[in-house]
């Protein structure tokens, strides 16, 4: 309302006589409330710096390391042979016993042993991780 009003002073001489009074500040109020509208859409809403003191970003960096690595592992996921990609599967990233996933590939518990053992070697040589020989990740 006041600063209708002040508009209104400043242009006084904008108004024509014989024209509604009301109607003229009605517009004058509406025109500054649409260019409020747009100003806030051009700036965005204002924050107070204080309140965000305690909150914490995701680190850029971290991120973009953390999908890379996803995707190499991925990536070595996908190179084992079909058998042991299987057994890597249901055992790591279902979470499933060895005895439960040697009955749902039909294998002895033994087979899913190596074969996860010969899985994870793979990866591990794959993502560059030193705690397996050359020699563990033969099929």
């Amino acid at each position: 309302m006041q600063a209708t009003v002040e508009r209104a002073l400043r242009r006084a001489d904008q108004f024509e006589p014989g024209t509604r009074l009301d109607s003229w500040m009605y517009r004058i109020a509406q025109n500054i409330h649409i260019d409020g509208a747009r100003a806030a859409r051009r700036r965005g809403t204002a924050i107070d710096v204080d309140a965000l003191h305690g909150i914490a970003g995701s680190d850029g960096r971290e991120t973009v390391e953390n999908r890379s690595q996803l995707s190499a592992a991925q990536r070595a996921l996908q190179a084992l042979p079909d058998d042991q990609r299987a057994v890597f599967a249901l055992v790591v990233i279902e979470g499933r016993s060895y005895r439960d996933t040697a009955e749902t590939l039909e294998v002895p518990v033994g087979t899913v042993m190596s074969r996860l053992a010969r899985g994870r070697a793979r990866i591990a040589l794959c993502l560059g991780e030193t705690q397996f020989t050359q020699k563990d990740a033969q099929p």
